[in-house]
């Protein structure tokens, strides 16, 4: 069962580098978690957003431990993205923020992301399904798994996830609906 969503506890606003580009009217408000087996490609993908200009707030772990478990870092920053996504118009092409969740592999992170209402997590292992992540489905996270691409590969994901745009065309809207019922409503709609 999906919990409503809460004030998260544990946001760290990551503060812009003195080389960040200040002025990319696509910079937005990025929420990223990990466990240990991410820890380096966020520290990369941090300071990748910081320089292009991005609000990155990091919701952990603040440091490596290889007994760490992924679900409270997750949880966290899918919780923070559901209540600002939660505060504008359900219409709206343009997202507040996006959430960017990463592990060894993404699935457990992507799934855990997935339980918070409101939360369309998407595992991308490449530009396209990230692209289509957000065109198609409006995914508001990425999941992806660090031990899977390199950081450069991993960059070009993001950017692909955090530049596409909902389409809102009908028949996505359509689908997304239903999911949104089931998931307040648990009734099936065909």
């Amino acid at each position: 069962m999906k919990h409503p969503s809460a004030v998260p506890v544990g946001w760290t606003r990551i503060p812009l580098s003195a080389t960040s580009e200040r002025n990319n009217p696509n910079a937005m408000r990025v929420h990223i978690a990990t466990d240990h087996a991410g820890m380096e490609l966020s520290a990369h993908l941090v300071d990748h957003l910081q320089e292009h200009g991005h609000d990155v707030v990091d919701h952990g772990p603040q440091s490596y431990d290889a007994e760490d478990d992924y679900p409270g870092f997750c949880l966290r920053a899918a919780e923070a993205v559901a209540l600002e996504w939660s505060r504008v118009d359900p219409e709206t092409t343009e997202p507040p923020c996006l959430g960017i969740v990463l592990g060894g592999s993404g699935n457990g992170e992507q799934i855990a992301a997935n339980k918070v209402t409101g939360i369309r997590a998407a595992l991308a292992w490449n530009v396209e399904t990230a692209r289509l992540a957000r065109e198609h489905n409006n995914a508001n996270v990425v999941g992806i798994g660090g031990r899977q691409h390199s950081a450069q590969q991993a960059v070009e994901i993001v950017e692909a996830f955090l530049s596409a745009q909902w389409t809102a065309e009908t028949r996505h809207a359509r689908r997304i609906g239903k999911i949104a019922h089931y998931e307040s409503t648990g009734e099936i709609l065909d």
